[in-house]
């Protein structure tokens, strides 16, 4: 299938071919058709799976041909919140990258910087607004803002909404939507309180699925090592010096975690930044620049802030601290082995933080391989292992003319059997 077959008008088209975009994703197949009828969207997808195109694509559709409809100077018709500022700026380079040839202008605003720039793009007038929460109803507060004339709604990375505390301002946001638009729902994840604020964004949606399991197993090299919470930054330099790596995405529990892991990678001669909550936006755009050109080859984030990295060819991410959800576990190595690439993730796992691992290999249905030479190793990893027993779901039967183990392919048995040799 191609992006024509999806019919797809040809402005678009042809910018999607200037990207080098010749087939889409499964999120897209699902997703496009149905955002194309104007249809509520409830999707369940991680990113890097292309969910941005799935929804910016239709709403460049349906823009471009209602743009004889409308008289006088720009208004804003379709609005995406999200976040994180990088995610923002992600979102709009994605709406410009796909919309150059339709005539339709885009811009981003979020806090942390002064308004004045962000305020004069919105007095030029603004077909397709991305914005943060807390800077949309600033300046909603101010009068530069009004979401009267809009038609499409999409509420972005909404697990990670709830998880930063942004709920009583999207609440504010929805409460000012107009009733009749096309509203669209993005969620890594699908926990209760995310459904329950669903029902109150969606009519009657479509729902599609992408589950992350589908997509990590098969294409990551996984592996976790047990060692002492004092020991960690000892582990980490370690591999780090010893071990090939062409870009490590190393991720902390906590802001202050991760200004700690800089300094300790930094006086081992490691250069490392770090992007959080608490760096101004221009240390974070610098800091992510630097890591994408390749000026830096380790970035320590933590998981909000990691939901506006897109690196592409990652070879490693290092989970220094285990995530207590299973699902964000998935969310952070799948940040490699995308688009069909290999990639590895490799995971520090100290005392305290053993259920999370039983809990992640339930989760994707599989055991992590344990590294035993290293040495900083806490345990017995056979007596570990032993107390936390771990029941996998029996594989699906075997397609036909293919060999199959549980999700991998044989082919990836090899290159995974090999790779732990050299690490063993």
């Amino acid at each position: 299938m191609t992006f024509k077959d999806l019919e797809i008008i040809e402005p678009i088209l042809r910018a999607l071919r200037a990207e080098g975009y010749s087939q889409p994703t499964p999120i897209q197949k699902q997703a496009i058709p149905i955002l194309l009828r104007k249809k509520d969207l409830l999707a369940c997808a991680q990113t890097g799976t292309g969910k941005t195109a799935a929804f910016a694509i239709p709403i460049l559709q349906h823009l471009y041909h209602e743009r004889d409809t409308y008289k006088g100077p720009r208004k804003t018709r379709a609005l995406v919140i999200t976040p994180t500022r990088e995610l923002a700026i992600q979102i709009a380079d994605s709406f410009t990258a796909y919309g150059k040839f339709t005539g339709l202008k885009n811009t981003v605003i979020f806090g942390g910087v002064k308004q004045g720039v962000q305020v004069q793009s919105l007095r030029e007038g603004v077909d397709i607004l991305i914005a943060t929460p807390g800077r949309l109803l600033d300046l909603m507060g101010q009068g530069l803002v009004t979401l009267k004339d809009l038609r499409y709604f999409v509420l972005d990375e909404a697990d990670r909404m709830l998880d930063m505390g942004f709920i009583h301002d999207i609440r504010k946001i929805i409460a000012q939507l107009p009733v009749k638009r096309q509203s669209l729902f993005f969620s890594a994840t699908m926990p209760p309180d995310i459904v329950d604020l669903s029902r109150k964004i969606l009519g009657n949606p479509e729902k599609v699925i992408v589950k992350p399991e589908q997509t990590t197993a098969e294409k990551v090299d996984q592996s976790v090592y047990f060692v002492s919470k004092k020991s960690k930054s000892k582990l980490l330099v370690h591999l780090l010096q010893t071990e090939p790596y062409d870009s490590a995405l190393v991720f902390s529990r906590t802001k202050h975690g991760a200004n700690k892991i800089v300094r300790l990678l930094e006086k081992a001669g490691i250069n490392a930044n770090a992007i959080h909550g608490n760096k101004s936006q221009s240390a974070r755009q610098q800091a992510l620049g630097k890591f994408k050109s390749g000026h830096t080859n380790v970035l320590v984030a933590t998981d909000i802030a990691a939901r506006g990295i897109d690196v592409e060819e990652l070879s490693h991410v290092i989970n220094y601290d285990l995530p207590n959800i299973p699902e964000t576990y998935v969310h952070r190595i799948g940040r490699t082995g995308r688009a069909g690439a290999s990639g590895i993730a490799l995971s520090f796992c100290d005392t305290e933080e053993k259920t999370y691992l039983r809990d992640i290999q339930q989760m994707i249905n599989q055991k992590i391989p344990v590294v035993t030479a290293h040495p900083f190793l806490e345990d017995n990893p056979e007596e570990v292992l032993e107390t936390m027993p771990v029941t996998l779901q029996k594989p699906k039967q075997a397609q036909q003319g293919s060999q199959r183990d549980g999700n991998v392919s044989t082919s990836q048995q090899k290159r995974r059997r090999t790779y732990w040799r050299k690490r063993r």
